[in-house]
């Protein structure tokens, strides 16, 4: 008994630092939209100022950032996976709406609940199945009843099929790797991988200077949007599932339409099927952790009965 009030009030601390860190996340759309330059250079320059801010951090405070030869190899590849979700992200906002991307980005939920207990070896849930199953379905009927968005639709399922694998990744990764320097090496994985993707496709030559009002923005995105809310992000997995993380993230989409109607107004573009299918994905967030703790309190009166 004494172990789990111990643990309760660290598991209250990292629910709130995610609540506020998905918060944050849920601006970075409304600062893609602002930027006028294209999503592959919006990505490399908001990578470079993170990197940059957290290697200043490690000098400041004279902290030591090795790490063997496995763990650099291993976050160095998933931060390709991370650049490569960020850029499906930008894309996807730019080629459709803030609202419809971070729905899209809603069907991470499922794609956790299929990844990790592939890679973390662990058996299915079939409540974590079925929440994604529904999240899936809201996601449908947006993607029916707003056919002009298929190609943003198909870059934000994209974008979180990434952010899926790359989140259970770290979460084994903080079990024994401290989550800054977890966040400065996939970071310096994300630039170098960026980086080598626009020069063998010609885009350093045409690399955009971004404008006074531009770098304004990237500065916000690339300190408190990315360098902190990604260390954040990924601290909170020391007590935190996959999924539970993922299912949390969710509450992304709804900060973001929020955000997204107070500065663009995009509220008013969206049809009755983006609505259904919003309420379908956010009551499935909200409805999981009830549905969740009734299931356990029914395996435990069942194992006192038996």
């Amino acid at each position: 008994m004494t172990h789990v009030a111990n643990k309760s009030p660290e598991l209250n601390k990292n629910l709130l630092i995610l609540h506020f860190t998905v918060f944050i996340w849920g601006f970075t759309g409304i600062l893609g939209k602002l930027i006028t330059i294209t999503a592959v250079n919006l990505v490399w320059y908001r990578v470079l100022i993170a990197l940059v801010t957290l290697f200043l951090y490690f000098r400041f405070n004279k902290q030591n950032f090795k790490v063997n030869r496995k763990s650099f190899l291993t976050l160095f590849f998933t931060g390709g996976l991370v650049g490569a979700h960020w850029i499906l992200f930008f894309q996807a906002i730019k080629v459709s709406t803030v609202s419809v991307t971070l729905v899209c980005l809603s069907s991470l939920t499922l794609f956790t609940a299929v990844f990790e207990p592939f890679i973390k070896r662990k058996p299915i849930s079939k409540l974590e199945i079925l929440s994604g199953l529904l999240i899936i379905t809201g996601i449908v009927l947006i993607f029916k009843f707003e056919t002009q968005y298929t190609l943003g639709i198909v870059l934000g399922l994209l974008c979180a099929a990434a952010a899926s694998l790359f989140s259970i990744i770290n979460s084994n990764q903080v079990k024994h790797t401290h989550p800054t320097i977890i966040s400065f090496y996939e970071l310096g994985g994300a630039f170098f991988w960026i980086t080598l993707y626009m020069l063998t496709s010609g885009g350093i030559k045409t690399l955009q200077i971004p404008s006074n009002q531009d770098i304004a923005y990237l500065l916000v995105l690339g300190t408190i949007c990315t360098s902190l809310a990604y260390v954040a992000g990924v601290s909170v997995m020391r007590e935190l599932s996959a999924f539970k993380v993922a299912l949390i993230t969710n509450l992304e989409p709804v900060y973001g339409i929020i955000m997204a109607f107070m500065f663009f107004g995009d509220l008013h573009t969206m049809s009755m099927g983006f609505w259904i299918g919003a309420v379908i994905i956010l009551s499935t967030i909200f409805l999981f952790p009830v549905v969740q703790k009734q299931a356990v309190r029914f395996k435990q009166r069942k194992a006192q009965q038996a």
